[in-house]
């Protein structure tokens, strides 16, 4: 019996050996815990550059090459001779030099916090007046001069902000403290009150002051230059022209430029290659700049996540404020969404001096899109429902003040 059991057990083991089955799920089922889709995602942009490539050599047949370097100039300049955009930049200098000066005057005492405030105030909303005023109406200054000057007057506004703000709350916990420890922290304080911290902060890709940055221990030059050729590459400029000129001057059909793939290439250009190239040069450590937003699953995730900066900002010194005031959840975010909806006008219709309301109401309308997503989508549908908004949301809203300031300027449609 002994050998007979021992031969059973040989012949099972031998049956289950030759066994090529096991319990798995396929890998492109979400059970399945597979994450690694680079081999895809290559397919993908091999496939995107291919169908583009195409579009392009189209392009340059049909129309030529479109892209001189002089055009590019005149979109800056219209006379040689006049700056207006350059000086104007140059400009916010006072406005920073006199914020620099309350800070250090607030620090040692010498005014008062309700005087230190009034005078920020003021600074802060000549910094939104004073530029959009030379824009309208200097006639030198061109759209897209207009769209850069204002572009780093709002950065520095809320630059700024973050950097009276957080001063102040040094000068809170300053006074709530302890002899030695005030002493330390007023110490401190007037180090960091110096142009050089300040000029700093300025620079660096960041929205949000605190007293010490993160620092990285050393500039990778080879990091440095990649991101560098990233930003100087012809590439992008040559497809926007190619794309968008021919479209707009042979008929008005904006839906037909390729407004959405240019504002990815946008997001990539500013968010990756340049700001990691400026965080690099200055050594500064945090290069959280942007998380998964083309993951999203809710348009609140989108928001949270495609511009870190803007979003740590807004939670700092804006949503977070709010709610300590007794303010909801829901009117915090519908706050947060109304300044947000105001500075995306601001930029556009300013430069171009149309006043259309179409970035203000296509902001405005995430509040509403958001919360029916949320609602009714998750998951894949909800991602896409995210994506469906970012194609035919606010780059086309942009679009349009283009499309119209073309009609303007250079005719109509028939």
């Amino acid at each position: 019996m002994k050998y007979q059991n021992q031969n059973l057990s040989e012949e099972l083991l031998t049956v289950f050996s030759c066994s090529c089955h096991v319990l798995q799920e396929s890998l492109l089922s979400s059970a399945s815990g597979y994450s690694n889709y680079r081999g895809i995602l290559n397919w993908c942009v091999v496939m995107l550059v291919l169908s583009n490539a195409r579009l392009f050599l189209e392009n340059i047949i049909k129309y030529g090459i479109l892209v001189d370097p002089i055009q590019v100039v005149s979109l800056f300049l219209k006379d040689p001779y006049s700056w207006p955009a350059a000086w104007l930049i140059t400009a916010s200098n006072v406005f920073i030099l006199a914020s620099l000066y309350i800070e250090r005057r607030l620090a040692v005492g010498t005014i008062s916090e309700m005087t230190g405030l009034i005078l920020h105030f003021l600074i802060l909303t000549s910094m939104l007046v004073f530029p959009a005023a030379i824009v309208l109406t200097v006639t030198s200054m061109t759209p897209v001069g207009g769209v850069l000057s204002l572009g780093v007057y709002t950065v520095f506004f809320l630059k700024l902000y973050s950097y009276q703000d957080t001063n102040r709350w040094c000068r809170e916990i300053r006074q709530a403290k302890a002899f030695f420890v005030c002493l330390f922290v007023l110490l401190f304080c007037l180090f960091c009150l110096s142009f050089l911290d300040m000029y700093y902060f300025l620079l660096a890709p960041t929205l949000c002051y605190q007293l010490n940055f993160p620092r990285s221990s050393r500039i990778r030059k080879r990091f440095l230059m990649r991101r560098l050729f990233e930003m100087v590459t012809t590439e992008s400029k040559c497809r926007v022209f190619q794309w968008m000129v021919p479209t707009i001057q042979n008929s008005m059909k904006p839906f037909q430029v390729p407004n959405h793939l240019i504002w990815l290439i946008f997001f990539y250009w500013f968010f990756h290659s340049s700001m990691n190239f400026l965080a690099e040069l200055l050594q500064f450590g945090d290069r959280g700049f942007y998380r998964d937003w083309w993951n999203s699953e809710s348009v609140t995730y989108f928001w949270a996540n495609w511009n870190i900066p803007v979003h740590k900002w807004c939670l700092r010194h804006f949503y977070k404020p709010m709610l300590g005031k007794g303010f909801s959840k829901l009117q915090a975010q519908i706050a947060v969404f109304l300044v947000s909806a105001f500075f995306h006008e601001y930029l556009v219709s300013v430069p171009l001096k149309m006043f259309r309301m179409w970035a203000f109401m296509g902001m405005m309308a995430q509040v509403p899109l958001a919360w029916f997503v949320g609602r009714f989508l998750t998951g894949n549908y909800g991602n896409a429902a995210v994506w469906l908004s970012l194609i035919i949301g606010q780059p086309v809203a942009v679009l349009m003040y283009v499309h119209d300031y073309y009609i303007y300027h250079y005719g109509t449609t028939t």
